[in-house]
């Protein structure tokens, strides 16, 4: 990215707010703050902030329902959520923040070393993401089984023609969808087929 992105904060205490706002600005970022989540949602729709950095409990829209209504919004640019918590992450929080789509985390009490290393994690996310929005608007992808079409005219699997290109490399998982909608009915059947097939073992 040639410029610093835009970062959003949305933070309901004053105090918070301004050390973000502080951190934020002195490591040049175009920073613009906002004191809950309705105020930030409004402003998104218009400036279309590249990072949000956002308190989780707040008035109005709290910082899941926020991120929430972020990613619902359709947008041609990624948006990374950072999400700001006082409290200890347990499972059960973590999966909701990631069901909402939350990126990263902020502990509070913050320090410069701790929103330094996320930002910097952010733009190195945007960039890839940016370059790989450019990679889908010149690859010839084919629409059954998703192989890329490189230049020597061969095809190959998606994550080989793109680490060629950025260095990029990719991890497997399967997300909540498919694995409701595939995994798990896979699953239900092989054990009734195996029930089926040996009684006994059930």
């Amino acid at each position: 990215m040639d410029s610093k992105p835009k970062v959003h904060i949305v933070e309901d205490d004053s105090t918070t707010r301004r050390l973000l706002e502080n951190l934020t600005s002195l490591l040049g970022y175009q920073v613009m703050s906002y004191e809950n989540g309705d105020d930030a949602w409004s402003a998104f729709k218009l400036e279309h902030p590249q990072i949000v950095i956002s308190d989780w409990k707040m008035p109005g829209l709290d910082g899941l329902e926020l991120c929430h209504e972020l990613r619902r919004k359709s947008s041609s640019s990624y948006t990374y959520f950072i999400l700001v918590t006082a409290q200890r992450r347990s499972r059960s929080n973590l999966e909701q923040a990631i069901q909402a789509g939350v990126d990263d985390f902020l502990k509070k009490p913050i320090g410069s070393e701790e929103i330094w290393n996320r930002l910097r994690v952010a733009e190195r996310i945007l960039n890839f993401n940016q370059q790989v929005k450019t990679l889908e608007s010149l690859i010839p992808i084919c629409s059954y089984c998703k192989k890329v079409r490189n230049d020597d005219d061969l095809w190959e699997q998606v994550e080989q023609y793109v680490n060629e290109r950025t260095g990029a490399d990719f991890t497997h998982s399967i997300c909540p969808p498919c694995l409701e909608t595939h995994v798990r009915p896979q699953m239900e059947a092989y054990k009734k087929a195996l029930k089926e097939k040996d009684p006994l073992k059930s």
